[in-house]
């Protein structure tokens, strides 16, 4: 079989979010997460997990460089942890906090991986939290405020502003599965909007403030498929895409909101926000790891293989048909894969080596369908695989692994499993056998 051939310039990386393998969320001036309130509530994360120790990657920083640099990352997509630059969620920023993610990037950009920063990836200072969190408008504004002292203090040309607004609205608004905890459609909805203007904010802050810099968020997307063949189970499938996918892209591309997803109280919507959320981005951050196949009763159907994550399917052909979608119907701009992978139970043997073949071949099977994306016309730069490293994978705490390193999380030691040097190969010969 032909090995497929990626583009000589495309880039090849690995992502990691900050409240899932820093660690040390009492150290140097960090102020309290709402993740750090919701993961010490009994009963909301599993085994009672929380941050701590987390991959410890905020004292072992230097450690994970060098294991990216062996590994031949050309990108390392990271975010910025709030509270740990703002305590309280405002105000003078933290110089020890800066100073982290300074010697972060400069280890980076020393062993010629580029930095990819995103603002916001669910850690909200819970200081703001306490004054009305994403329901509250004001929180956008904090968000911009925040963003203008990190523009300023770190050098990177490439900017993420929210990492999946949807996950937080759904999962921390809709569901109450994820910190802040609440379960109220029509609160989430409140919060959707807030998010999103914060997100237009900070894109127009830096286009403002830093021309030359390119940003734009991370969006978790889900092609919704009817569940079968009935006109009512694919008009289930339309109202659940605006849920999934419109809700989010319409307002950032389009400047308005499908209007199914409009609330009958609009009143948290002020003029001239939608012009701001639609605010150009310079790039589009995308999110892949599961279809949502829809019966006719708007209920959910599982149809291809999950393994350990029981809401992932591996399901390859979506992230083919979610990618040609966004060329199709929405104006064109960079695409990067910021997420993809696989979570396993995978555990070293006898020998030390992590054997992790449900992982290869989910990613073989994405980066094929990747590939015919890319040669359909779909101008994708570059592709993050979820994750680097083992971490806490917020409310299952640390059950599931996505890294394609190991991490022991007694000792912290670090072990390139199977699908890192996988991976390492198709960095090194830019294909895929």
């Amino acid at each position: 079989m032909n090995a497929l051939r990626f583009p000589s310039d495309f880039v090849w990386g690995a992502s990691t979010s900050a409240y899932q393998i820093e660690g040390a969320t009492k150290e140097d001036g960090r102020g309290v997460s709402i993740w750090d309130t919701f993961a010490a509530t009994p009963g909301k994360v599993r085994g009672g997990d929380t941050g701590d120790p987390g991959a410890d990657h905020y004292h072992r920083y230097a450690q994970d460089l060098d294991l990216m640099s062996e590994l031949g990352l050309q990108s390392y997509r990271f975010s910025v942890a709030w509270p740990r630059i703002q305590p309280n969620g405002s105000g003078k920023p933290s110089q020890k906090g800066l100073d982290f993610y300074r010697r972060l990037i400069e280890g980076l950009v020393e062993r010629g991986i580029r930095p990819m920063v995103t603002l916001f990836h669910w850690d909200l200072p819970q200081a703001l939290q306490d004054l009305g969190g994403w329901e509250s408008r004001d929180t956008a504004y904090r968000f911009a405020e925040y963003a203008e002292i990190v523009f300023d203090a770190l050098h990177a040309r490439d900017w993420l502003t929210i990492n999946e607004p949807k996950t937080v609205v759904d999962c921390g608004y809709r569901q109450g599965v994820h910190a802040p905890g609440i379960a109220d459609w029509n609160r989430a909805l409140v919060a959707c909007h807030h998010l999103l203007l914060a997100h237009g904010l900070a894109s127009r802050l830096l286009h403002e403030q830093h021309p030359g810099r390119r940003i734009g968020p991370a969006l978790n997307l889900h092609p919704t498929y009817p569940a079968d063949d009935t006109p009512e189970a694919q008009a289930a499938a339309l109202r659940q895409d605006a849920i999934e996918n419109r809700l989010y892209l319409d307002p950032i591309f389009k400047g308005f909101y499908p209007e199914e997803t409009l609330p009958a109280d609009r009143s948290h919507i002020h003029e001239g926000d939608l012009a701001i959320i639609s605010e150009p981005i310079d790039l589009l951050g995308v999110q892949y790891y599961t279809p949502v196949f829809v019966a006719p009763d708007q209920t959910r159907v599982i149809k291809h293989q999950v393994r350990q994550a029981t809401w992932l399917e591996d399901y390859p052909e979506g992230f083919h048909d979610i990618l040609v979608r966004l060329r199709r119907d929405y104006p064109e701009v960079p695409l990067v894969i910021t997420e993809n992978g696989l979570a396993t139970a995978d555990e070293p043997d006898q020998n030390g080596q992590v054997t992790d073949t449900d992982r290869i071949s989910y990613l073989h099977g994405h980066l094929t369908a990747l590939h015919r994306a890319i040669k359909a016309g779909v101008p994708i730069e570059g592709y993050h695989v979820w994750s680097l490293l083992d971490n806490y994978e917020w409310a299952e705490g640390y059950a599931q692994r996505f890294g394609i390193v190991h991490v022991d999380f007694d000792t912290q030691k670090r072990i390139p499993k199977q699908s890192a040097h996988w991976y390492a190969n198709i960095i090194r010969t830019g294909e895929l056998q």
